[in-house]
């Protein structure tokens, strides 16, 4: 059975590590069809629009895509792609798995843990407006059927993967009546779960606990600014966000990304570390069933990692063709 992926190429390096994905998904003889769309500065300048209807269109069409990093203008600009999809498709989860692979330098060991950020309301809602001038306001959404299907995904996710915990993140000391909402939620699902523990943590104590004792946590689910800022703590923890992969999931579409930015630094110089983007792709391949296809990728990246054949930043000696070519290598 062939799949119909829509294909993000994104900004930078994003065209690059993405013809990474597509040899490597081509070695493996999957029947995988590639329909290519553009969003970011290149579609704004196309269409007027950096994120065109039609690439909303194809991802509905499809079900399923696989993105490049995307950057967004800090403080002006065009709102931010990844939000924008995230919002018009209603894909309520972002799923990042932190481990520790094999080959990679961290001063970790033995973390394996899973962030669930609610992908939709909280803080990231973009509902701003100036107040009077010099006084702006940023309105922080939290309903109740957000955080009761985030919570449930979070309790699913670890009763379906084997998991042990679910830790909910909040801030409700302070922010009574939204945090307390989520955790009210929270204490309300976590009896429907009994093979799954159930604890709560204060932000701020999270993200300290994260940096001591990252091996105790197991899933932690989180509303949409925790979640975006503990994300990538825990990245840092296992070598950054080049070997970490990203997946954004809804009732009726998922998209897959690698969850970096798009590093216009090195664009075009051929040393860009696909590492991430394959990872997400082969959380993609598990999505669509093809498990087998899955982990044959993780494990060739783990086998040329450990033959020294990674790109730089992850202490290899080879560039991103040679990576890539290493992997399918070792299929």
């Amino acid at each position: 059975m062939g799949h119909r992926v829509t294909l993000i190429p994104g900004e930078g390096i994003g065209p690059e590590i993405m013809r990474c994905v597509q040899q490597v998904i081509e070695a493996l003889q999957l029947n995988v069809e590639w329909e290519t769309t553009v969003a970011g500065q290149e579609a704004l300048a196309k269409t007027g629009r950096a994120l065109p209807e039609e690439v909303l269109d194809s991802l509905r069409r499809n079900r399923v895509g696989l993105k490049g990093p995307i950057g967004t203008p800090i403080g002006e600009g065009f709102v931010s792609v990844n939000v924008s999809i995230r919002k018009a498709l209603d894909l309520f989860v972002s799923l990042r798995p932190v481990k520790n692979r094999p080959g990679i330098a961290s001063r970790y060991e033995n973390v394996d843990l899973v962030i669930v950020r609610e992908n939709t309301e909280g803080m990231y809602s973009g509902l701003e407006h100036e107040v009077v001038p010099g006084v702006v306001e940023s309105l922080k959404i939290i309903s109740r059927p957000a955080c009761e299907r985030i919570v449930d995904f979070a309790f699913k996710f670890a009763r379906d993967h084997g998991r042990k915990k679910v830790t909910a993140v909040h801030k409700a000391n302070i922010m009574k009546m939204s945090d307390g909402l989520f955790l009210e939620v929270a204490r309300g699902i976590a009896p429907n779960y009994p093979g799954i523990s159930y604890d709560e943590r204060i932000v701020d104590a999270a993200a300290m606990k994260l940096v001591r004792y990252p091996e105790r946590y197991d899933v932690l689910v989180m509303e949409n600014l925790y979640g975006d800022i503990l994300s990538d703590v825990a990245a840092g923890l296992v070598g950054g966000l080049g070997v970490v992969p990203g997946a954004n999931l809804g009732k009726d579409c998922a998209v897959f990304e690698a969850v970096h930015g798009s590093a216009p630094d090195i664009a075009g110089k051929g040393i860009a570390n696909p590492m991430a983007m394959l990872l997400s792709a082969a959380m993609m391949l598990r999505h669509l069933n093809e498990t087998d296809g899955a982990e044959r990728v993780e494990r060739a990246i783990d086998l040329a990692i450990a033959d020294g054949k990674a790109t730089p930043d992850i202490g290899g000696l080879g560039n991103t063709a040679s990576f890539t070519q290493a992997i399918i290598e070792r299929l």
